[in-house]
Order: C-alpha cells, then structure tokens, then sequence
C-alpha cells in the first residue's frame, strides 16, 4: 500500500509540472491585459519555464547524488509549489517571467526524479508496467492542461492556475516525507561539471533572448542583441569544446557518436518544436481570431489527449513485437504534417468541431512518436551510456520547445506586418469593390443613426479591422504550415538511422 501511494504521488507531481508547460497557453491574452504587457512579452511566461527545464534536466542525476535523491526531491517539490504560488502573486509581466523560471528550476526534478522513483517501487520484471503508468501519465499532462487552464481563466481568474499547485504540491511533499527512502549512494561521486552548467544556462538564455527580442527590437540594430548573440555563439561553442574535454562533463556529448542517438536526439528537437509551438499557436489563433472562450479553447485538445493514450499504447505494444521504431516516427510525423496542413486551411468561419478534428491528428502522432523516439536513441548505446543518450535526449525536446515558442511567435509577428501591409497595398479607393464595401459599411451606421462623416469614419475603421483580421489569418496558416515544412525536411534523417540494436541493451524506459 504504501508503494502504491507513493507512485500515485510522484506521478501527479510529475503531471503537475507537465500540466504547467501548456496550462498558461489559454490564459496569456488575459495576462497580457491584466498585467499591461504585449503578447510577445507576454510570451516568455511560457519560454522562461521552457528554458529552466532545459537547465535543470541534466543536471538533477548530479543534484541528487550530492544532496541525495530524498531530499533533493523534496525540497525541489517545495520550491515548484513556493514559486507557482508568488507566481499568482506578480503584479507584473517580468515578475511573472522571474518566478516562473523559478518555478522551472524547482520543477526539473518532477519530471526526472519522479521517473526514477516510480522504476524503483516495481521489480525488473513488472518495469514495462511502471513504463506505461508514467508515460500515459506523463503525456496527458501537457495535454489536458489548456482544457484545465481554460476553465479556471474563465470561472476564476488566472492567479489560480498557478494557485492550484499549492494544496497538490503541499500534500505530494508531505506524502514524500512519510514514505520516500533514501536509495544507497555511490561510494565515489563524480565533480559537479559547474563550468559547464554555467556556459548551458548562459549560452540558452543568450540566444533565447535573441529569438524572443529580435523581432520586437528590429534585429541586430539594437545593441544589446548583437552582444547577446555573440554571447550565445561563444557560450554554447565553449560549452561544447568543454564538455568535450573534461572526464565528467555535465552533458556526456561524447554518445553523440552513436548515429541513431544524433538521429534521435535531431528528431527530438524537431518534435518538441512542433509540440509546444502548436499548443502555443492554437490557443492563440482560437482565442484572437475565432473569440473562443479560455474554456471553449481548452476544450479543442481533449479528445486528442484521449486518443493519444490509445496512440502511445499501440506504439509501445508494436515496438514489444518488433516493429522498428522508424515506422513509427514516420507515421506519426505525417499525422503532424497533415495536421498543420489543416490548420493553415481554416478561415474565420472555422468550427471548434473542424479544429479538434485536426488536434487529433496532432495528439496522435505526437503520441506515436514519444515511445519510438527514445527507443531509436538509445539503440545503439552501450548499456552504461544509455541513462546520458537518455538525459540528452530528453533536454533536446524540452531546448526544440522554447526554441519552438521562440521562433514561431517571431516568425508569426514578421509575417503578420507582412501581409497587413501587402493588403493594405491593394486597397485602392476607386477600385470598385473597395467603393462598393466602403459604401455599404457607410450605409450601414448612417442607418443606425451617425452622421454622414462619422459613418464613412467607422467604416474605413471597420475596413481596416477587416484587414488586421485577415492579415492575421494569413501570418496564422504561414505558421502553421512551416511547422508541417520543419516535420518534412527531417524525414530524410529517418534513412540514416540504423536498425540494428545493442543486444545487451535493457528495456528503455518511457521518455518525457
């Protein structure tokens, strides 16, 4: 009985932390007028938590066996749980961001730490059965997060889904304390690659910032842009050549002469981006063009969560019997290409059904994906480099999201000025159709009581909505289809990966 509480526990830590990558996806226009701040500002409340994870993830092994797994697990518990609540407290968007980026490094362990706790409490034979609990759990948590956030944005306010964490935090820690041992510590412990922790956080914040700011600041013709990238450049090509160099780096590049693990680790990246830009750009599109409602947009990704349970079972019964994982991938790559070819096919007159219809192509490639994923990765590894190709693995799909995030809400914004500007272009007074719309908007509110200069003045505003709305709409289906462009010119890297495994490689454990 007490394993059993204790895995229900560490499971909903970890779907607590999942559920906060995308909870705040539904809830950031309210944020945005709430705390005075543009979308793009607004934005880094999810990139911040994005990039902490990215920090944390392959450093908790080193973590827990310093501070020893109990504890560090624990205290991490209290720390998500303490910043998620000053996190409902900011009063302003970089206050926000701060405790958010808190709240991330608090919330690595949740995932990775969680993990290993859950292997541990079932016996060798039964580990497919504590792979599958954690990886549906797991998966549904960023899912069913826009469809949780949605409804306490709309009955409550959006403090709260940050608030919600609290009570769960609280009650997971203290169940934790009563039942969680401490495992046997190594006699000799590896150095604390500190170095190459510092290069990873700066040279991935430095070029974060870049992505982020870039496109609000017009580029390379801000000062601190240009100082930025040429830190980011330095950072990441000195972390590298660091990494390289010492006998226990942080990040164990060396695997990376595995070819299915470089393929893996590429392909990771490439679905993380997909992942988390579509959860970001759907709420977004539904909520700015469509008015949907928070609740109305989360709703739109339930059923595909639900499917994609079936979707992860499957893939992983099909790899059990021998499937090669490089069917899978494909398979569920195409699903997401399709998808985003839906996507940038819908116009303002699309119906929640329509939209949910294509996030079940999303949530059940994304599914078919995860399980394959990890298993090409580390395939061909050496049983004792499996846990570093794992970790890697792991940091390229949470890096591929902010990098996702980043790129895409840019790319959205420079293509959104873009096409306003080419439609605003082709509106010429005497062009009959624009006379004709002009005349009839006039007519319109001179039929509802303005004078004659007052209604041709609300209908050139009313044109020009029209026109935002529209130039959005096109930026929205650009988006979504380089999302598919991405998938598409990686499905190459599916030929260079090799079938054959390691014979003496384990089970691999469920990826998250």
């Amino acid at each position: 009985m007490k394993n059993k509480i204790l895995v229900v526990a560490v499971i909903a830590a970890a779907i607590m932390e999942l559920i906060d990558t995308s909870i705040v996806n539904v809830a950031l226009s309210h944020m945005s007028g709430n705390l005075g701040a543009t979308l793009e500002d607004t934005s880094w409340v999810i990139t911040a938590y994005a990039i902490a994870n990215v920090i944390i993830i392959p450093i908790t092994s080193f973590l827990a066996a310093r501070l020893g797994q109990r504890n560090y697990y624990i205290g991490s518990i209290l720390a998500f749980t303490f910043f998620s609540f000053l996190c409902g407290q900011a009063t302003s968007i970089w206050t926000l961001v701060l405790f958010r980026f808190l709240q991330g490094i608090g919330g690595g362990a949740l995932l990775s730490v969680s993990q290993v706790i859950v292997f541990r409490q079932f016996p060798k034979e039964k580990q497919n059965v504590a792979s599958a609990i954690f990886g549906i759990g797991v998966f549904v948590g960023p899912t069913i997060g826009p469809t949780l956030g949605g409804y306490i944005t709309e009955f409550y306010s959006w403090p709260w889904i940050f608030y919600i964490n609290v009570p769960i935090g609280i009650l997971v820690a203290f169940v934790c304390y009563l039942f969680l041992d401490e495992p046997p510590r190594q006699t000799t412990q590896p150095r604390i690659d500190w170095t190459g922790i510092i290069l990873l956080a700066v040279g991935v914040s430095a070029l974060q910032t870049v992505l982020e700011r870039g496109e609000t600041d017009d580029w390379f013709e801000a000062a601190y842009i240009v100082w930025l990238s040429v830190i980011a450049v330095f950072g990441i090509a000195i972390f590298i050549w660091w990494e390289l160099r010492i006998s226990s780096p942080v990040v164990n590049l060396r695997v990376l002469k595995s070819r299915n693990l470089s393929v893996g680790a590429a392909l990771t990246f490439v679905s993380g981006t997909g992942m988390f830009a579509s959860v970001f750009l759907t709420p977004v599109f539904a909520q700015r063009l469509l008015n949907f409602t928070p609740l109305q947009t989360g709703m739109l990704l339930l059923p595909g969560a639900f499917l994609a349970i079936g979707g992860l079972m499957i893939s992983a019964r099909l790899l059990q019997r021998g499937l090669s994982p490089l069917y899978l991938i494909f398979a569920g790559m195409g699903m997401f290409i399709f998808f985003s070819w839906q996507m940038s096919q819908l116009n303002q007159n699309a119906t929640a059904t329509a939209i949910s219809n294509s996030l079940i192509w999303r949530a059940v490639g994304m599914a078919l994906m995860t399980v394959p994923l990890t298993t090409l990765a580390v395939s061909s590894l050496q049983p004792a480099d499996i846990p570093q190709g794992a970790a890697l693995n792991n940091m390229m799909r949470q890096l591929g999201g902010s990098f996702g995030i980043a790129l895409i809400n840019t790319y959205l914004s420079k293509r959104n000025a873009q096409h306003r500007y080419d439609l605003v272009s082709h509106l010429d007074p005497s062009d009959p159709l624009v006379y004709n719309r002009l005349h009839g908007y006039t007519q319109f509110f001179q039929n509802k009581g303005a004078s004659a200069a007052h209604a041709h003045q609300q209908a050139v505003q009313l044109l020009d909505h029209s026109v935002t709305r529209q130039g959005m709409l096109l930026s929205f289906s650009d988006a979504f289809l380089i999302m598919g462009l991405v998938f598409l010119v990686s499905l190459p890297l599916l030929l260079v990966a090799s079938n054959r495994k390691k014979s003496a490689a384990p089970a691999v454990v469920m990826d998250h």
